[in-house]
């Protein structure tokens, strides 16, 4: 039997190499949170949270405020293999929050603290994070020897805006993601000219970040139709969700919800209410690998599709888990992450995972995580600790 002796938990403080904005944020830096847990047998793991107060209502102060609470010393049983450690990290709960209806505003938390068990006891065990997937959503798994990321243009203006699409598509991507609603910047103009630069095969699909009021997203949406756009994602605030049960029943363009879409009670809402086509999952917003898969497995049953997307400051912990994520789930839409090299100023992995050209990258191997994370690199980028368990 293993059991963890140690669990820690960090504020980290990311710093990126270029700013990036859209609708409703303008990021050079990202607080994150990190979680390390040592087991019995030596074997350590990591696990990482980005919490983001617009999307989840989390803080890194109420992440590690939350972790603190939540009595994770009587949860953390023994496990005699790795059925049982993911077991183990299904069930992890941590303390409610009041008046969170949506149980969202601790899944960056949960997050962090259930990667981390998963990389540990998967290194004790000899299992990489992967293999999550064959046990939790076996209709689901379907191993891949290498996937391919979309390309993301931000807030792009003058030459810039023709540079990145065909960068994009000298480069070899297939698929591209562009945020629009953004303010002081045309967006009938700017799509014009990424489709025309980025060539009509690649597939082009935006992202508004709640950016358009009900009263208006049929139009913003009908004036964008003309390029030949494969989704749009959450166009209005999700407060005003509703509405795009009546925006479906008007376009063609799938809805896909990411702000919206961040626990099961989300999802089944979603699908009861008539409100998208595909949904945004991203580890931390969702609560960690597990509770993704859940819904990955929910959007599959009721006939809705999905993407795999990421967090803005992502370090080679979430990279990774999204890796494992990627190249074992089946139907996967459209793929976001790995950005690594290219906007994280200090990387903390000693292995290189950024995707590569075109967007390719392979399938991760090793036990848990399959990647190195070095202590000293973390400590760097460490604000606070605090000691959950011995340590």
């Amino acid at each position: 039997m293993i059991h963890v002796v140690e669990l820690d938990v960090r504020h980290v403080l990311v710093p990126l190499k270029r700013a990036i904005e859209h609708a409703t944020q303008y990021r050079t830096e990202t607080d994150n949170v990190v979680v390390r847990c040592k087991l019995s047998d030596g074997s350590i793991g990591y696990g990482e949270g980005v919490p983001r107060d617009y999307v989840t209502g989390e803080t890194v102060e109420t992440a590690l405020a939350l972790i603190g609470r939540s009595n994770l010393n009587e949860q953390l049983k023994p496990c005699k293999d790795f059925d049982a450690a993911v077991k183990l990290a299904e069930g992890i709960a941590l303390a409610e929050v009041p008046g969170d209806h949506r149980m969202i505003q601790g899944n960056s938390a949960r997050c962090a603290v259930e990667l981390a068990l998963l990389d540990a006891y998967g290194r004790a065990f000899g299992e990489p994070l992967m293999n999550v997937t064959k046990r939790i959503a076996p209709s689901l798994y379907e191993p891949q020897s290498h996937v391919q990321y979309s390309f993301a243009i931000t807030k792009a203006r003058k030459w810039k805006a023709r540079l990145y699409p065909l960068v994009g598509r000298l480069m070899g991507f297939k698929k591209m993601k562009l945020k629009v609603g953004i303010a002081d910047i045309d967006d009938i103009r700017r799509t014009r000219i990424v489709r025309r630069w980025a060539g009509s095969k690649i597939d082009i699909r935006l992202d508004a970040n709640e950016a358009w009021s009900p009263d208006e997203v049929v139009e913003r949406i009908r004036e964008l139709e003309q390029f030949n756009i494969t989704s749009v994602e959450q166009p209005v605030k999700h407060s005003d969700v509703a509405c795009l049960k009546s925006v479906r029943s008007q376009m063609k363009v799938p809805i896909m919800l990411d702000e919206s879409l961040c626990s099961m009670i989300d999802a089944e809402r979603a699908v009861a209410d008539g409100t998208c086509d595909l949904f945004n999952l991203r580890l931390s917003k969702c609560g960690g690998f597990i509770p993704t898969l859940r819904l990955a497995e929910y959007a599959a049953k009721h006939g809705l599709g999905y993407q795999l997307g990421c967090q803005v400051g992502e370090t080679a912990i979430l990279s990774a888990a999204g890796r494992h994520f990627a190249t074992s789930v089946r139907g996967i839409r459209y793929l976001e992450g790995s950005y690594d090299r290219h906007l994280v100023k200090n990387p903390l992995s000693r292995e290189d995972i950024t995707f590569q050209r075109g967007g390719h990258a392979s399938m991760l191997v090793g036990s848990g995580l399959g990647v190195t994370i070095e202590p000293a690199k973390l400590e760097a980028v460490t604000v606070r600790r605090e000691v959950i368990l011995g340590g």
